[in-house]
């Protein structure tokens, strides 16, 4: 069967395949000690899940609009507006079955072929496959060690071409738990502005930021930014709700609209008890998603303790989401040769760099329990020595 070029040169995700390959070992009985989830391992909050229930026994199980019931969409703009200082309008909104379908539709909405959406580097798995589909050219930019992973606006600005149509920013960013600070989005915002380059904002982590970190949503920065920036978030990660896949978009209006005309022929609307629970999720308290931050913080200063006494491996501490971005340079070994080893031979699984732009580091996810975490090193101690 003829494949269609645009899908041809995609990849599988070096992060489900490790975590499918230790799920299967688990399956036959072996003990894996598994860092590769992508996911918290706290359960929805029991008022969400009550709230899913009424609406099955309520019958709301029919079609909603396709972008998102109205419900949904106006808690979204005030959520934004309350936690983000952004102002839209519900026809600036789009409902979606996760983010991840959020910066999937953008990309293919706002790129025509051979356009260029700058990335920086390390960056999340998917992005540089959703520019592909998008006929797109994905642009790299190193995001150092030294600045916390993160690109510098020089930077950006010497890779914008006459081609170039957006950047990705994530913050807090997976793989490195790296958070912008406002003086740096500024920055940024300022030459996206006078390019007039598109910014594509991805802010599904952005509750999980820890000590005196600060999120902060560069469409926020100024009007001009308003206009320019996609705001794409979601409840699979703040409030543990990643299998009832509901994200969500915000930018221009003219923009959304072909987004949601878009979503009207490929998925059409999310889940509509989906949608109801995360209105439940978006206009309680933040009180759940407190106590699993300070479980997080625990287990973050652990984990960075431990590897940073592990000769041969060195991480520094991140400043949101839930992993640790680890280096092995000196370990002599690729990330891919590193990981696939450390699950043949120690029964721990961790996600090869390789897949988010960097053979020179792992990462290793705290979103498990502190006493896996510390089965896990002490695995990972003894197997750095044989190496």
């Amino acid at each position: 069967m003829k494949i269609a070029c645009r899908v041809q040169s995609l990849t599988s995700s070096p992060t489900l395949a490790i975590t499918s390959k230790a799920k299967q070992l688990k399956k036959s009985g072996v003990d894996v000690v598994s860092f590769g989830a992508g996911e918290p391992d706290f359960d929805t909050p029991v008022h969400i899940k009550k709230s899913a229930i009424k609406a099955i026994n309520e019958g709301f199980t029919k079609y909603t609009p396709s972008a998102g019931m109205p419900q949904l969409k106006q808690a979204i703009v005030e959520k934004l507006k309350r936690d983000n200082n952004l102002q839209y309008d519900p026809s600036q909104i789009v409902v979606s079955n996760g983010a991840k379908h959020s910066l999937y539709s953008i990309l293919q909405t706002i790129c025509d072929k051979g356009d260029e959406v700058i990335i920086p580097v390390p960056y999340w798995v998917s992005y540089p496959e959703m520019v592909k589909v998008a006929q797109g050219k994905a642009v790299f930019i190193l995001g150092e060690e030294k600045n916390k992973f993160k690109i510098t606006a020089k930077q950006f600005e010497k890779a914008i071409k006459k081609k170039t149509r957006a950047l990705i920013i994530n913050s807090p960013a997976n793989p490195t738990g790296c958070v912008y600070t406002k003086e740096e989005l500024k920055q940024i915002a300022d030459i996206a502005a006078n390019y007039g380059i598109c910014v594509i904002s991805d802010e599904i982590y952005e509750k999980l930021v820890y000590d005196k970190a600060e999120h902060v949503s560069i469409a926020s920065l100024n009007e001009k930014m308003l206009s320019l920036t996609f705001t794409v978030n979601g409840l699979s990660k703040a409030y543990s709700m990643t299998g009832w896949r509901i994200g969500y978009l915000a930018g221009p209006k003219d923009a959304v609209l072909k987004i949601s005309n878009l979503q009207d022929h490929s998925t059409s609307c999310p889940n509509s008890i989906a949608q109801a629970a995360a209105v439940t999720a978006l206009t309680s308290s933040d009180e759940c998603i407190d106590k699993m931050k300070k479980e997080f913080v625990k287990r973050r200063n652990y984990i960075v303790d431990r590897i940073n006494a592990i000769k041969g491996l060195s991480v520094i501490k991140p400043e949101g989401a839930f992993y640790v971005f680890c280096n092995i340079s000196k370990t002599g070994l690729n990330s891919l040769e590193f990981a696939q080893r450390l699950l043949d031979e120690a029964q721990v699984a961790v996600i090869p760099g390789i897949g988010f732009g960097d053979d020179h580091y792992i990462r290793l996810s705290f979103a498990t329990s502190t006493e896996q975490i510390e089965k896990g090193l002490d695995r990972i101690s003894k197997w750095v020595k044989l190496i």
